[in-house]
């Protein structure tokens, strides 16, 4: 059997066939239907019930293939009182807490710079497929997977969720890239750009004074324990980001270099695109488009000792692979292109 997506919530379509057609059409509905009998996932990202009206709903197509994976991704989910609303993920991140913990502590909160909730969700939902598909060798029958960004997006609220669940208080805001209760964990600005350090224990810390130039700093009352250092952060903060600013990114880097401290310095798309330890994991890879020709796309971020996954197809242009996925069907040349003028299909 192949995977079917019909419509799917994903950022990337590569190794995807792309077939176009329009399920207002009974025609369009029937081989949709035909479709599903050779498939076992299905994916749609329709408002609750819509896909009811046109027989693509999950309590029909699973009479027609028992086995059938269905997986639903919508803003708030099959149930509850906001069920019949439309999200997109920065209304979601507003909503279920995301923005609020966003940004600097003095400024307004700010959406995260990529649509994060929409790419967990899809992460969520395919471990949802993949739990479904074992459980179908088991049982031989396939479920319907409800995912909602909403649900997604408090899941992903982690340890602070958890916090404010067992202490009953209201969150600690926003603190920019610095850590509500490790200091000093944050970004520090360099003479030409910034880095982030991680003194996130006592020795941490000890290796950070010293690496600044400033052992004296270790036993320095104010900063000797954490604790001290939270409670201190306003003065130790301004002390580090003054040493910082004296050198460069790229002498920070090398003054670093093996100290055991956690340190990272902060990149712009272009140099995380082209950085060396990036191109080592194989995370560009080249690909030719019919349309574009030769294209660079981001690798799978998942290694296996016994696989090679790998782009085999780059993403389609719209309905590319009709003909041919129609062709597997059993259709001849004749009623496909009397689908093409009917408008069924394109």
């Amino acid at each position: 059997m192949e995977m079917l997506f019909t419509v799917t919530n994903s950022h990337s379509r590569r190794n995807k066939k792309s077939l176009a057609i329009s399920f207002k059409s009974l025609h369009g509905q029937k081989i949709l239907r035909k479709l599903v009998a050779t498939s076992d996932v299905l994916v749609e990202n329709y408002l609750p019930g819509t896909l009811s009206k046109y027989g693509l709903d999950y309590p029909t197509l699973s009479k027609i293939y028992p086995g059938l994976i269905y997986a639903s991704i919508t803003g708030y989910g099959q149930t509850g009182p906001y069920r019949d609303r439309a999200g997109y993920d920065v209304m979601v991140e507003a909503e279920m807490g995301l923005m609020h913990i966003t940004g600097e502590p003095d400024r307004p909160p700010v959406k995260v710079g990529v649509a994060v909730t929409d790419l967990t969700t899809g992460l969520y939902c395919s471990n949802g497929i993949m739990a479904a598909l074992l459980a179908r060798v088991k049982t031989g029958r396939g479920q319907w997977i409800d995912v909602a960004l909403s649900d997604c997006q408090v899941a992903t609220l982690a340890n602070i969720a958890s916090s404010a669940l067992i202490s009953g208080e209201s969150d600690s805001g926003r603190h920019g890239t610095a850590h509500p209760s490790i200091v000093p964990y944050e970004s520090f600005p360099t003479s030409d750009g910034n880095i982030i350090l991680g003194g996130g224990n006592d020795r941490l810390y000890n290796i950070l004074c010293t690496r600044l130039g400033k052992p004296e700093w270790i036993l320095d009352p104010r900063f000797i324990t954490n604790d001290a250092r939270v409670a201190n952060r306003s003065i130790l903060v301004p002390l580090i980001a003054a040493e910082t600013e004296k050198k460069t990114l790229q002498e920070w880097l090398e003054i670093l270099d093996g100290c055991g401290l956690p340190y990272a310095a902060i990149n712009d798309i272009q140099s995380t695109l082209t950085h060396e330890h990036v191109l080592a994991r194989n995370m560009i890879q080249t690909v030719d488009h019919p349309a574009c020709g030769e294209i660079k796309l981001v690798g799978s971020p998942v290694k296996y000792s016994e696989a090679q996954p790998g782009i085999r197809m780059p993403p389609p242009t719209l309905g590319e692979h009709t003909v041919q996925v129609l062709e597997e069907l059993g259709m001849s040349k004749k009623e496909i292109e009397a689908l093409i003028v009917d408008g069924v299909v394109a």
